[in-house]
């Protein structure tokens, strides 16, 4: 199983010991594409901290992220599952996991990221700043550059296996399954329902569906569960004490969406 997951905003303040070393990344079929990125991103921060501001989205409190990015070179590095520290990794909780589910932890989870396109959780990089969404003056908007390398890296990451996909809309336009792999692919948004006037109303809440969609994918690792497809992963995920929803393509080559359906976070 394969698991697609969207990064953070929020990161730990500071790496700690080596320095970047590119070469020592997951799927390096990215790697000329990561440097490209890297390389403009780095000198635009270092050139004008203004327009890398107004590039990155970043409010004149935020600039200090200007400086850190000017320095991703030479910072220090954590491993990407200790990095990212936002609401759906606080309720993932990796550091707390037993060894066994922190091995399928290792093998299983992928983040993509603006900067480095997608990473496993053993991959050690520095903070940054840069999302999916910026656009940089030499190479355009992120998620559109992303694409091509990864139609040919991310169908060998899967293998033959599911592909829960986690993603926020933003990092799904980098990288979209298609064919065979998309058929095996389930897509999970989470809803927030409750009454309102006796009436069933739902929606798509921020910490609702990062907080479930943590605790989901940590239940998950804990269980060892190995479902080979959609329909499998629904009974799974059910068997887990989740209300599930599940909505088949209509098509042949492309993915299941199925919706969880929340009415708290405890």
């Amino acid at each position: 199983m394969l698991v697609l997951l969207p990064p953070s905003e929020g990161k730990a303040a500071s790496g700690r010991g080596t320095s970047l070393k590119p070469e020592s990344l997951s799927l390096p079929g990215l790697a000329p594409a990561r440097a490209a990125v890297l390389d403009e991103l780095v000198e635009l921060c270092q050139a004008d901290e203004e327009k890398a501001r107004g590039v990155l989205g970043l409010s004149v409190g935020l600039a200090g992220e200007v400086g850190k990015n000017a320095e991703l070179r030479t910072a220090g590095t954590r491993p990407a599952g200790e990095l990212y520290t936002g609401v759906l990794y606080d309720a993932l909780d990796l550091a707390s996991l037993e060894t066994a589910a922190r091995r399928r932890a290792a093998s299983s989870l992928l983040v993509f990221s603006g900067l480095w396109g997608a990473v496993r959780i053993g991959d050690r990089i520095p903070p940054y700043r840069c999302s999916m969404g910026v656009k940089l003056p030499g190479l355009g908007a992120l998620g559109a550059y992303w694409r091509t390398p990864m139609e040919t890296v991310l169908p060998e990451a899967a293998g033959d296996g599911l592909v829960l996909d986690l993603r926020s809309s933003a990092y799904a336009s980098a990288w979209k399954p298609k064919g065979e792999v998309a058929s095996r692919t389930a897509s999970v948004r989470v809803l927030h329902s409750q009454l309102v006037d006796g009436v069933e109303k739902r929606s798509v809440v921020s910490h609702f569906n990062k907080a479930t969609k943590g605790r989901l994918v940590r239940d998950l690792l804990i269980a060892g569960a190995r479902p080979k497809g959609p329909a499998e992963l629904v009974e799974v995920v059910r068997d887990l004490g989740y209300v599930v929803e599940a909505e088949a393509p209509a098509r042949a080559g492309r993915p299941w969406s199925l919706d969880v359906v929340v009415t708290e976070i405890h």
